[in-house]
């Protein structure tokens, strides 16, 4: 299966065929559809029409769950669509939380202990044992900076036969990682960060995209 999203991840509309199908749980030639994986969530997708029910990623393959009645059969070419304001918005909140992890990283050397990237909110968790929104407003200025610079942001395999992926900025981090990404930093946004205390020792930062640019 040829994972498109990971070479153009603005494409929204594929042309493929069914390559497998054991009831309602399909496979197909190539994909646009991102599924759940390292936190962010699937796209919601539609196949001729239909709504996808689920997607689960199981050895780099991706397993598409149809309605009971899709009347497919292994060889039809179908149209693959995704619901692109929400990739979009997945994507930026995927960076942006990248980088504000990145950032925190360096700054604290805090070990990463959850995270998630929904349409409207990133979050990721951490032990630390003092209220992390004392660093907020440098951590901000450094993001800020990055933001502005419009930095190109390069993504590639770093181990094509296990699908293992990074994203780069040149002079300034490569770190694997296997989701969607924006072209530059520009394109990702300022945000804003809120702190939750989730439990003793354990801290919370979410992030929110502050502007909408679809």
């Amino acid at each position: 299966m040829k994972k498109i999203f990971w070479d153009n991840p603005y494409q929204t509309t594929l042309l493929t065929r069914v390559q497998w199908l054991n009831g309602n749980k399909a496979l197909f030639e190539e994909t646009i559809a991102f599924s759940f994986s390292g936190g962010q969530e699937s796209d919601k997708v539609l196949i001729n029409g239909m709504s996808v029910m689920d997607s689960e990623m199981i050895d780099n393959v991706i397993y598409y769950t149809l309605p009971e009645e899709h009347g497919l059969s292994v060889g039809d070419e179908v149209q693959m669509e995704i619901d692109w304001p929400r990739r979009y918005r997945l994507m930026r909140l995927h960076f942006a939380a990248e980088l504000i992890l990145e950032l925190i990283t360096r700054k604290l050397n805090l070990k990463k202990i959850g995270a998630h990237i929904s349409e409207f909110k990133a979050r990721i968790d951490f032990f630390y044992d003092e209220n992390i929104s004392s660093h907020f407003e440098n951590l901000l200025a450094e993001y800020n900076e990055i933001i502005a610079a419009d930095k190109p942001i390069k993504t590639d395999f770093s181990d094509f036969d296990r699908q293992r992926r990074f994203w780069e900025i040149e002079g300034f981090s490569k770190v694997p990682c296997g989701g969607t990404h924006v072209k530059s930093t520009a394109e990702v946004g300022l945000v804003s960060l809120k702190r939750v205390n989730i439990g003793s020792g354990k801290e919370r930062i979410e992030i929110r995209l502050i502007k909408d640019i679809i």
